[in-house]
Formats: structure tokens, sequence, C-alpha cells
């Protein structure tokens, strides 16, 4: 067992990009389910989505007011005589003459003799006459049929993300249901003698098991559900007993067990019952990584060192989430940013350091957080970016431009 592991330490490591796309070639985007609305919310769609009606599906009134002919207003000021009132949820079409108006609400039908609509406080009103001091075009505070979509129209495209305001645009096209993507299940193993669930007790050289909760949230976060498999002990039989027992997921993510000490195990469990595709990554942090399968089922052995866990997760295993979850777009979004002071690292990997960006002058600026270790929690709850340091670069120096991967739920600030 000992010479297998240091075989297997002095193995090379391979580079970020081929370590994803082989990843990525074990995932494919999963059926799809017939899903109320709401049901939908932060899932792909499966399928084009064309709206059942026109929206609006009338031409109606875009303002409270009075609903005119734009002939009448050639010569102003003009006084027109108020003949009747349409309100929002009538569908009645009254006759309108030469002279004559209709007062109106917003969201009203028009009158199909009208072609326009003055606002309240646009005319003087005294008793059942009007007087308007300007001339009004045609179309004017009216909302056309269709105007915003028209009847058949794609609202909405397959792999796009479902929001809110998409919801909200597919509701005023008559949409009740959509074919989403089913969301991920993901079993979330820990590993190790010392861990401990919070709320437990700590015994000493016990630690508390911080990984599983942060990776369950960016389970959650990638748009997958949590299968928790809570933590098992330095031993095969027992590593093996929680991953083969359980319910199986569309993919196992343990923390902890993948580096080359005698009590890294994963990858051991791993090798004996399945297949192991992926030993080590030129990454810092989180260069020991496996990747590999367990029957049919992917299987991404993280670090166990929290920073290592959660940079790894980000770079692997957000992608193969979002890749099930049918997204065009399944990365970090990236973007440059100006390098506020100068960072070094061993070239030959590629390096990911956590940042806070700003915006400041039209341009992005970013700091590196303090804390970097692998273990170090602290620094990232005040990340909003990774500096990337490209495999070729041993330093950057300040004003340099890098590439900065904008984190789940972060926005760059002033």
């Amino acid at each position: 067992m000992t010479r297998e592991r240091t075989q297997r330490n002095h193995e090379a490591a391979i580079g970020v990009d081929e370590a994803l796309a082989r990843i990525l070639t074990f995932f494919s985007p999963l059926p799809g389910d017939d899903v109320p609305l709401l049901d939908g919310l932060g899932r792909a769609l499966a399928a084009d989505v064309r709206a059942r009606n026109a929206a609006p599906p009338f031409r109606n009134s875009a303002m409270d007011g009075y609903a005119i002919r734009s002939g009448d207003t050639v010569a102003p000021p003009v006084t027109l005589r108020v003949v009747g009132r349409i309100a929002a949820g009538q569908s009645i079409d009254p006759p309108m003459a030469a002279g004559e108006a209709i007062r109106i609400t917003t969201g009203a039908p028009t009158p199909r003799d009208a072609d326009a609509v003055v606002r309240f406080e646009d005319v003087h009103e005294h008793g059942d006459w009007i007087d308007l001091s300007r001339s009004v075009r045609a179309g004017d505070n009216i909302r056309l049929a269709g105007e915003d979509i028209p009847a058949g129209a794609i609202v909405a495209g397959a792999g796009a993300e479902v929001t809110p305001a998409m919801i909200g645009s597919l509701a005023s096209a008559g949409i009740s249901h959509v074919m989403a993507r089913r969301r991920p299940s993901v079993a979330i193993l820990s590993t190790g003698n010392e861990v401990v669930e919070v709320g437990g007790s700590l015994t000493p050289g016990s630690i508390w098991n911080s990984n599983a909760p942060m990776l369950a949230a960016l389970v959650r976060q990638a748009g997958g559900t949590v299968v928790p498999l809570g933590i098992a002990r330095d031993s095969e039989a027992d590593i093996r007993d929680r991953l083969l027992t359980a319910d199986m997921p569309d993919l196992f993510i343990t923390s902890g067990g993948v580096s080359v000490g005698d009590y890294d195990l994963v990858k051991d469990v791993l090798r004996e019952e399945g297949s192991i595709d992926i030993w080590q990554v030129a990454m810092k942090p989180g260069r020991p990584l496996a990747f590999g399968t367990l029957g049919r089922t992917p299987l991404l052995g993280l670090p166990g060192n929290p920073v290592a866990a959660w940079v790894s997760f980000l770079q692997f295993g957000w992608p193969a989430i979002r890749r099930m979850l049918g997204f065009a777009s399944i990365g970090l979004p990236e973007m440059d940013a100006h390098l506020a002071v100068a960072l070094s690292d061993r070239a030959g990997r590629r390096s990911f350091v956590r940042g806070i960006a700003s915006v400041s002058g039209g341009s992005v600026t970013v700091h590196p957080t303090d804390g970097q270790g692998a273990a170090m929690l602290g620094g990232l709850a005040q990340a909003s970016c990774l500096i990337v340091i490209p495999e070729a670069y041993s330093t950057l120096e300040a004003g340099d431009i890098v590439r900065i991967q904008i984190l789940p739920g972060s926005t760059i600030g002033a």
C-alpha cells in the first residue's frame, strides 16, 4: 500500500482545463419535468416556451386618463365632452363620436373609435367636459395587442434559467407550466476521525465538520439537491458502506481522503469499487483531487482543507451540476480586473487567490483578501471573486490585468 501511494504521489498532475474537460464528459443534461411555473425557479428550461396568447392580449390604456380621437386636438385648445367610462376588467366598447372622450383606467381596453389616451393631469376637468391645451399624437399612451409578446412567439429558449422576471413574462403569456430540467441530487460525505458534526461536542484533536454545510450550500446555490451522508471514519469499510448503501444520486462528493497520507482512503475505495480517472490537478489550492465512478455514478473527491475543497468545487463541481441542469453557460462568470498589489506564485500551476473587486472610474480593481491559507475560512466571507494566476506566471505586478471569477451570489460594487 505504501509503495502504491508513493507511486501515485509522483504521478504528474494534469492541468485545470484538462481535468474539467475530462470530468464534464461524464455529465449531460438531465431529463425535463413538466412543473408548475413557480417550481421552475432556478432551473433550466428543457424546451422552448411559446406564448399561448399575445401580451397584452388586447389594445389597452397605459395610463389613467381619457380616451380621445387625436384628430380632435389638431388645433388646441379644445374642449371635449365626456360620454362614458371604462375600468380595467370591463369588456365594453362604447361608441365615441368626434368631440367626445371616455374616462379610462390603466389596463382598460380602449374603445375602437379612440386612438390616443391623455393623462388626467394634462387636462382641466369641469363637469362632463375636459379642456386640453395641446395636441395629442395617435397612439399616445396606448399599448397594442401583442406589443410585448406576440401570440406563438418564443418567450424563453431552452437552456435559459427560470428567473422571477421570466416567470412574470411567462405568466403574462398564459404559461402555467414549463418543462424544466430535473435538479441533480448530490450526496455529500465528509471523512476523518477528527471531524465532528456541528452541534456535537469537541474533544481534544477534533474539529467541526465545516465542509459538509459549506458544500451543501454551494450545491443548492448551483441548483442541486443535497443528500447528506454524514461523516465516515478513517476506514475503507466505513467509507465504502456509506457510499454504496446510499440511494444512487447523480453525483457523489466527498471531502478529505484524497491525498497520499496513511488515512486518505477515498481513492482506494474508488479504485476498488469503481474506476478512477484523475489523481492530482496542477492548481493551488486543491492539488489533491479524485474523480471517477461508483457503478455509473460520478464521484468527485475534494481535498479536506476547507478552502481547497471550496475552490475545487467551484472549478469542477459547480460546472458539473450546471451541465446536468442544462444551462448553456456552466462556469463562474469571469471578467478582467486591474491587480491592486503584486502577487507571486510558483509557475506551472494555476493559482486561485480570494479577492475583493470594486469598480472605480469605469474600471475594475481587485485586492487579495487577508489569510490565503488552504484551511483559513475567515477570508471566504470577505471574498467576491477568485483572482486567477495562470500557469505561465510566477509574478504579477500591481496594475497588471488579471482574470477574475465572480463568486456565486456576489456582485462587483463601487
